[in-house]
This record gives structure tokens, sequence and C-alpha cells, in this order.
């Protein structure tokens, strides 16, 4: 026998088992992995059984997309007519309507910064500059200056203004956050009381009552000459909410570097500032970012609390335009309109949080 034919000839690899590939891998390790697991998933497909296809019959198949009341009620099914006949009020509010282009420009602003931001166009400084600039274009859109006609803030309402609540709370709650939380890791012991004493008492107190305090409580605190307009009021207050939260966050990634990373730093001959500025809160927030895309996620959606303070939040005129006497009895279908709109900028923001978390080792990697 020559060489050659001795010469060892592996065989094919030979495919996968089927209950190791495919969908019934999938549903035997998901869904049917063990007996608790398959009664679990039996209970809910019957529920899902039970619920599904009458949700989709009032929804969809029975839904009235065209026509007024009267034919909702024939139909017996939703009533779409109601979200678009009420669609300006449910975004605007009582904002006068032949001002909206303003909003709606703030608003195009708002999405082409955030597609910015998403596909990673803006960086650096240049990231912070534009987002820290959007507030302020914001208001004096809405608002009105430089010429423009004046909109008193008691118009401001709806999905607008549930949107720039959580927007500049987010944007100042961050920075502040971070110093506060800087101020408790590394301060001297005074800094340390009075920051510890701020995130404590305002982590200590529901939101409603912080609201409460914003909008009856504050005005009696201040000089006479001296006045402040509710809205301003009640943002200062989620600010400050929202602050205390952020600096908790930011601590926990502040205690997640180690001690090393400083004392490399300051071996370099970094200063003390510098390194706390460019070595370590860039790192303790790349390890909170999940933690700090729920915070932004949380604020948003406790906007819909102004609505006990004389807030119209966009909440707030989802109960109101449910009250319009032509058209009683469809509230089903602005709540359900309601929760698909926080749904998807909640989702929307859970997403970039995900991408935001994915980019991380690969830009430790570079």
């Amino acid at each position: 026998m020559t060489d050659e034919a001795r010469v060892f000839q592996p065989a094919k690899a030979r495919p996968a088992p089927s209950s190791k590939l495919g969908a019934v891998a999938w549903l035997r390790e998901n869904l049917f992995g063990g007996w608790k697991d398959t009664v679990v998933t039996l209970i809910l497909l019957a529920l899902l059984a039970a619920t599904v296809p009458n949700l989709v019959d009032w929804l969809f198949l029975r839904a009235t997309y065209v026509g007024d009341a009267d034919v909702c009620r024939a139909n017996g099914g939703a009533c779409w007519p109601f979200i678009i006949d009420k669609f300006n009020v449910l975004m605007l509010g009582v904002y006068p309507q032949e001002l909206g282009w303003r909003p709606g420009l703030a608003a195009i602003a708002l999405l082409v910064l955030a597609g910015l931001t998403y596909t990673n166009r803006l960086r650096g400084i240049y990231l912070i500059v534009a987002w820290a600039v959007l507030p302020f274009f914001a208001l004096v859109m809405i608002g009105g200056a430089f010429g423009m006609q004046e909109v008193d803030q008691s118009l401001w309402g709806g999905l607008m203004l549930s949107i720039m609540l959580a927007l500049v709370g987010v944007i100042v709650s961050i920075p502040l956050g971070v110093l506060l939380a800087l101020g408790r890791y590394y301060g001297s012991p005074v800094v340390i009381s009075l920051c510890v004493a701020f995130i404590e008492l305002l982590r200590g107190v529901p939101l409603i009552t912080i609201l409460f305090m914003a909008s009856v409580m504050m005005p009696l605190f201040l000089p006479p000459d001296l006045v402040i307009n509710n809205l301003l009021r009640i943002q200062i207050a989620m600010i400050m909410f929202s602050s205390a939260y952020m600096a908790e966050v930011v601590r926990g990634g502040l205690q997640a570097i180690p001690a090393g990373q400083t004392e490399a730093s300051l071996a370099l001959g970094v200063t003390r500032t510098r390194t706390i500025a460019f070595v370590i809160v860039p790192q303790a927030l790349r390890h909170v970012l999940p933690p700090l895309v729920g915070r932004c996620i949380a604020l948003f959606k406790d906007t819909s609390l102004v609505i006990i303070v004389g807030l119209l939040d966009f909440l707030g005129m989802i109960k109101n335009a449910a009250l319009d006497t032509n058209w009683l009895g469809f509230q089903a279908e602005a709540y359900v309109f309601a929760a698909f709109v926080y749904w998807i900028i909640c989702y929307s923001l859970s997403l970039y949080g995900r991408e935001l978390e994915r980019r991380g080792p690969a830009a430790q990697k570079r």
C-alpha cells in the first residue's frame, strides 16, 4: 500500500439533528424545556386564544376607519375617525392651530437630530452642543421670540408638552446627576453630606408629592415680585427628581471602575480633575448605559402625572377628548392610541440603548 493511501481521510461532517436546530429546537429550548415551562406555555396559549381573536375583531375587522360617531356605533368596532378628528388636539393641546407649523418645525428638528445621533453622524462636542441647543430652539419656536407671536405656556399641551418636559428633563438631569454622583463619591465631607441629603430626600418622596409642592408651595417661598409660571415650576421639580435617580445610577458606574485606572492616570502626570473628567466618568457612563436609558424612559412616562397639577399633557388631552359630547363612548380607542404612542417612543429609546451597548465593546476594541 502506498504512502498516499495510508493518509487519513476524515469523514464528512454530519448535519446536526433536527432536535438541535430550527423551529423544533427553539420551541424546546424556550417554551417546552420542562414540565413547568410546558404548563406555563399552555396556559398562556389558552389566554391568547381566548382574547386575541376578539381583540383583532374589535381593532381591525369591525373597526370604522371613515365616518362619524353614528357609523361607529352602528359597526360596533373601534372608532378610528375619533382619533383622526382629535389628532391635532392630542398632539398640540389647545395651542393655536394657525401656529401649528412652529411646534411642527421643532419636532422635525428633534427627529433629524435623533437620526443623526442614531447613525453616528454627529460625535463628540458637536453632538453635545446640538442636544444642548435643541431645547432652546424648541422653546423659541413654540413660545415665540425674535418678533414671532408669543404663545402663553398655559396653551401648551398634548404630546408636544410631554416630549418637551421629558426632553428638557433628560438633557438637564443627566449632567446634574453626574455632578451629584461625583460630589458624593469624591467630594469633601461637607459636599458629600449635601449631595447625600439632596439625593436621599428627592428619592424618598413620590414624584406626585414633589409636583404638588412645586405647583402649590414653591410660590410661597419666592419673593413677591418673582413670579415663575406653573410649567417652569413643574419642569424644575421633574429635573430635580430625575437628577437624584441619575446620580445613584452614575455612582454605581463610578464604583465599578477599578482604582488602578485612577492611579495609572495620576502616575502619568494627569491632574485629578482631568482624570475624573476624561478617564473615570466616560467609563462609568458606559457601564451604566442600560439603567440610564431606563431612567430616561421612566421620566417620559412620568410626564403623565402632570395632569394632577393642571397641565394637559398627552394623557390629559386624551381624557379631555374622550369627554366630547359628539364622541361619547369611545374612551377605549383613545387609551389604545395613547398606549400605542407611549410604546412606540419608549421602545425606540430602548432600541437605541441596545445599540449604544453594542457599540461600546466595538469602541473599546478600536
